[in-house]
């Protein structure tokens, strides 16, 4: 997300912002309203009354809005995603440009991960060494991502019983 403009952002989350049952009439017409009466250079009256016609569907009209959005430019995108909060919160936390990781950390979780898990496996069982590398071990998932931990513990679970 960090390389990512807000531009950017709302074309990956559109899909999942227009998918069905994500966004309620109330909250869109919430959101088309901060954005015409706080911001009115980002949505004319004219363009909110059209985005807020009940006689077009609902995805019709958000689709509409996010393109609008979209063709306007970084700092209306970035209004959106304030109103977006605002309003959806809980939605606001799901969208997939939150959780979209990018590759190098994905490549630093799985290297870390991988190494850690070869040093359990090939490290010898040395019982003077391996128990203080165990216990060392056994603390860093509360350290480190939730996804290395569950890795960690699986690995741990079984040599943990004399901590």
């Amino acid at each position: 997300m960090t390389g990512q403009t807000y531009c950017d952002r709302l074309v990956q989350d559109t899909p999942f912002l227009t998918g069905p049952g994500r966004l309620s009439e109330q909250q869109v017409d919430k959101i088309i309203l901060q954005l015409n009466r706080y911001y009115p250079q980002i949505l004319s009256n004219e363009e909110a009354e059209k985005f807020r016609n009940p006689k077009v569907s609902l995805r019709v009209r958000l689709c509409d809005l996010l393109g609008h959005l979209q063709r306007s430019g970084e700092g209306h995108c970035q209004e959106f995603y304030r109103a977006l909060y605002m309003h959806a919160q809980p939605l606001h936390c799901c969208l997939p440009s939150r959780h979209a990781l990018g590759p190098v950390a994905f490549l630093a979780c799985l290297g870390l991960a991988t190494g850690l898990a070869l040093l359990l496996y090939c490290c010898p069982p040395d019982p003077k060494v391996l128990p203080g590398a165990r216990r060392v071990l056994g603390f860093s998932p509360v350290i480190l991502d939730r996804h290395v931990s569950h890795l960690l513990l699986a690995f741990l679970t079984d040599d943990l019983g004399g901590f």
